[in-house]
């Protein structure tokens, strides 16, 4: 039973995300530009063309608190249209590396074509679930991801992924929903509001639990929710009582221990 809900909350999400790459269509308002307050900055956008700048369906920017290095190779997990994968392009430059996984085959050709008609050569994007990555083990430096984990049925495989693929010393660093207090059981129940990041995100406490025991080292999370609630909050409405978008960064141990 609990298998074949798995498997319909993915197939919701992807039809979800399908509609949203078929239309360019965020499920977040746009352009998310929020000075110092950890999201997309006017500097960082400049660059990119206007479909991609715009076409952001996240709850943060994960490269502001990555800290990424010319020469790294990044994945980013749920990669959608490939906003933080251009992004990171930037930051680790010819002779780094960034992937994008995505589920949803629509997000994959979109993010493909983005990147086609940005000519970069940096850039690669892999079809591929989080729970069962297409990559080798200790293959990546950072992982990054903006606002998809929370999708995920099965939280636990996704950290434990995520720490295989990772080099020794590597950095997780993401931009999720936490729970602020519980949902209904019918909220936690509705297929819209889990392909809205809503139904699928955790009490801050225990998504923190689940990467530690994945693993992971030095892991914290800094709340990322808007300082005043406004229509740009990446948060909807009356959901901004029970949830909020953190950062949260952590460290696959190195070999030395």
């Amino acid at each position: 039973m609990a298998k074949e809900r798995s498997q319909a909350i993915k197939q919701a999400v992807k039809e979800r995300y399908a509609t949203l790459a078929r239309r360019q269509t965020s499920c977040c308002p746009t352009p998310q530009i929020r000075e110092g307050e950890g999201m997309y900055s006017r500097k960082e956008l400049q660059d990119l063309p206007q479909n991609v700048a715009e076409f952001s369906l996240g709850c943060g920017n994960p490269t502001a608190i990555a800290e990424l290095r010319e020469g790294e190779t990044v994945l980013d997990l749920g990669s959608g249209g490939g906003i933080d994968c251009f992004l990171a392009a930037q930051k680790v430059g010819k002779k780094g590396r960034v992937i994008g996984v995505d589920m949803t085959p629509e997000m994959v050709f979109l993010a493909r074509e983005n990147t086609r008609k940005m000519g970069l050569a940096n850039v690669e994007f892999r079809l591929g679930e989080m729970e069962h990555l297409p990559l080798e083990a200790n293959s990546v430096d950072v992982i990054i991801s903006n606002c998809v984990i929370n999708l995920a049925p099965d939280k636990d495989a996704v950290f434990k992924e995520a720490l295989r693929v990772l080099k020794p010393g590597g950095r997780l660093c993401i931009s999720d929903i936490v729970l602020k207090r519980e949902l209904s059981l019918e909220v936690k129940e509705d297929m819209q509001q889990w392909t809205g990041c809503v139904a699928g995100a955790l009490k801050g406490k225990i998504y923190l639990g689940k990467i530690a025991r994945a693993g992971f080292v030095q892991v914290t999370a800094q709340d990322n929710s808007p300082r005043e609630k406004s229509e740009a909050s990446p948060v909807p409405g009356r959901l901004r009582d029970y949830i909020s978008s953190v950062n949260v960064s952590a460290r696959k141990p190195s070999v030395s221990g």
